[in-house]
């Protein structure tokens, strides 16, 4: 989550920079501030967002809980779920991570995400969902 951060500030930071190189202000008035403002939310923000994110699996569903300040708590019942997916991008296959999406019938809440698993307890969790599956399909 924090590299994910850093990734998304850095253009803000290139554009406080700009602003500076093109104002007539003495130097850092804008890009200083700016960039204490960034690293408190690199350091800050990834922190918070971990802590308010949660999941737990029973026998036939799963709970996902997430948002800071818009809460979700979503539960979602094996026998709802069309497909599953692990997908990893490249900064979670360097860090050994994934995430598990699970795809359900319905309209709202159609695709729950599940990030920041380690890669073997998403492809243990898939097969755990894929094995509830196939025993409710026959």
């Amino acid at each position: 989550m924090r590299v994910a951060t850093v990734l998304t500030t850095i253009p803000l930071l290139i554009g406080a920079l700009v602003a500076e190189y093109l104002t007539a202000f003495p130097n850092f008035i804008i890009a200083a501030p700016v960039a204490l403002i960034l690293l408190l939310v690199v350091v800050f923000l990834p922190q918070r967002r971990y802590a308010v994110r949660g999941h737990a699996m029973s026998d036939d569903r799963l709970r996902v809980v997430k948002g800071i300040m818009l809460h979700s708590d979503t539960v979602v019942p094996f026998g709802r779920v069309q497909h599953i997916d692990v997908d990893r991008g490249p900064i979670e296959r360097y860090y050994g991570l994934a995430t598990l999406q699970l795809y359900t019938a319905g309209s709202h809440g159609d695709v729950v995400s599940l990030p920041g698993l380690a890669h073997e307890d998403a492809l243990e969790m898939r097969e755990t969902i894929r094995s509830h599956i196939k025993r409710e399909s026959l």
